[in-house]
């Protein structure tokens, strides 16, 4: 009895079909883990879910964030500058710092303003100063405080 070699390939490529049916692309949007990872408590997380509990010892039965934030107000009215700091950056925000440019970097912009009216008049365009200031501002936002 001779053995069929085109059922063989038939066998096979079925065999082969029911394991890539698993491997299909996902679609547009569809997620290939829709559960996800499981998510970890982050320390911040735990900081607040502590800070919301009541505190068992305090009279009048205040959550720990309240009872912590009138220990620092008590710390800085009796001088504790660090208190007195953390207190306001938690109220106003912590300052803006400013930055010290040196004039090499003054002199970085001039250059690269000279540079853009050079190339627009090589381009048969005229690019006043103002604009090609302008136009790196909108890059580097120093540069118009460099220059004026």
């Amino acid at each position: 009895m001779k053995e069929n070699p085109d059922a063989d390939k038939q066998q096979s490529n079925d065999a082969r079909a029911r394991r890539l049916a698993n491997l299909r692309p996902f679609k547009p949007g569809q997620s290939g883990n829709p559960a996800g990872r499981p998510k970890a408590l982050t320390l911040s997380e735990a900081y607040r879910r502590e800070l919301a509990k009541i505190d068992e010892t305090d009279p009048q039965k205040r959550t720990f964030a309240e009872v912590l934030a009138e220990q620092m107000i008590v710390r800085a009215k009796t001088g504790d500058v660090a208190a007195l700091k953390e207190v306001a950056d938690r109220v106003e925000g912590k300052a803006k710092q400013t930055i010290t440019l040196s004039t090499d970097r003054r002199e970085q912009v001039e250059r690269a303003i000279d540079r853009m009216i050079e190339r627009a008049a090589s381009d048969g365009h005229i690019l006043t100063r103002e604009e090609a200031t302008a136009a790196l501002a909108a890059y580097v936002p120093e540069a118009s405080q460099l220059i004026h």
